[in-house]
């Protein structure tokens, strides 16, 4: 296979470029003299928006004779550049080591504290916090199975057969192959739970753990946390929803946020939309009538920062728990919890939050 094309215009995925890809990214691998720049060679050669990455997106785009071929090309070249960061990563953290072990020295006649002060990692202090705010509003917080079967993380939640966050690039199964089984990629399922179990009318608010096949960099991470909301009741109106998120946004961010919907599509909501609330960094937290600061890493410029998807749950997704959308109507919405904290606390690398320090709990200390 020498080129793809997935549409007139479209990405084309090149043996050529993918070859060039790899070859570059080895030898920044091999190049690399510490752990710091090799986790900028990271980002740069296997993240989100690297050459590899790309193409790894754009195979859901080719024909369905291309696509195995395509994915072979550019998994065997992403594979051997993960094996590499892989090793060079610990022969630098070996070397790293045994430098600080060699600079170093302990005086061991020094006291020490027998027993360390720990800390509440800041992640579960945010949920916290964000289940104080909806049960403070009269919700009531739903939990569920973090492995689901398929049928509710995807058909009770209206997804048609072909829709791509089935597929082995988004979502990770279960063994046996064929069982029906995957880790929930949402917390959309504990929702279709919690009306099969209760009915109409329902509040409820579903933080929890979720699974993507992602590569963990400095904004994605196999492993992270949502927080969904769910309200079905008779009468409800897109109104009501903007309401409740305007309020949560206070909450977390303080102020009186100014909100924008962006119409989007979700199979699960109809209509549907992506939240944005004005950049609290720069002068776009002044209001519409001031501009944002170009160079504002919090927005990127452009004054907005997004919130998360919502809109007004599809009749479809009423059915498939038993309720009558003739009688019933409700509002949906799902927010990052990690995407939150590296806002609401400037946290520049997702990283940051799983590799076990504890200084970085204390850092945050205690919210009240």
């Amino acid at each position: 296979m020498s080129e793809t094309n997935p549409a007139p215009g479209g990405p084309a995925i090149d043996e050529q470029a993918i070859t060039a890809a790899v070859d570059a990214a080895l030898a920044a691998i091999a190049a690399a003299p510490d752990t710091a720049t090799l986790k900028q060679v990271r980002i740069d050669h296997v993240g989100d928006a690297s050459v590899l990455s790309t193409a790894n997106r754009a195979i859901k785009d080719l024909p369905k004779d291309q696509k195995a071929a395509a994915g072979k090309l550019v998994g065997q070249g992403k594979g051997r550049v993960q094996q590499a960061l892989a090793a060079r990563q610990g022969e630098l953290a070996a070397a790293e080591e045994e430098a600080a072990l060699a600079a170093e020295t302990v005086d061991m006649t020094l006291p020490t504290d027998r027993r360390p002060r720990g800390a509440a990692h800041p992640l579960s202090t945010l949920t916290d916090r964000i289940e104080d705010f909806f049960v403070g509003i009269g919700w009531e917080i739903a939990e569920g199975p973090e492995a689901e079967s398929s049928w509710l993380n995807f058909d009770a939640l209206n997804a048609d057969p072909e829709h791509p966050s089935r597929s082995l690039q988004d979502s990770i199964y279960l063994a046996p192959e064929g069982s029906g089984m995957l880790l929930r990629t949402q917390t959309s399922p504990v929702q279709v739970r919690a009306m099969l179990e209760r009915g109409a009318p329902l509040y409820v608010a579903c933080p929890g753990t979720v699974y993507r096949a992602d590569e963990i960099d400095a904004t994605h991470s196999p492993v992270f946390h949502q927080v969904e909301g769910l309200a079905i009741d008779k009468g409800l109106t897109m109104a009501n929803l903007v309401g409740t998120l305007d309020a949560f946004a206070a909450h977390l961010f303080g102020g009186a946020p100014v909100t924008r919907l962006r119409p989007n599509h979700f199979p699960f909501t109809e209509p549907s939309a992506e939240m944005d609330f004005r950049c609290f960094s720069c002068d776009a937290r002044l209001g519409l009538d001031h501009d944002a600061d170009p160079e504002c890493r919090v927005c990127g410029g452009t004054g907005w920062i997004e919130m998360g998807g919502c809109g007004m749950v599809h009749p479809n997704v009423l059915r498939a728990a038993g309720v009558d959308p003739e009688e019933y109507q409700g509002f949906a919405f799902g927010l990052g919890i990690e995407r939150i904290l590296m806002l609401r606390n400037s946290v520049a690398d997702m990283r940051d939050m799983v590799e076990g320090d504890v200084r970085f709990s204390q850092h945050y200390g205690t919210e009240i």
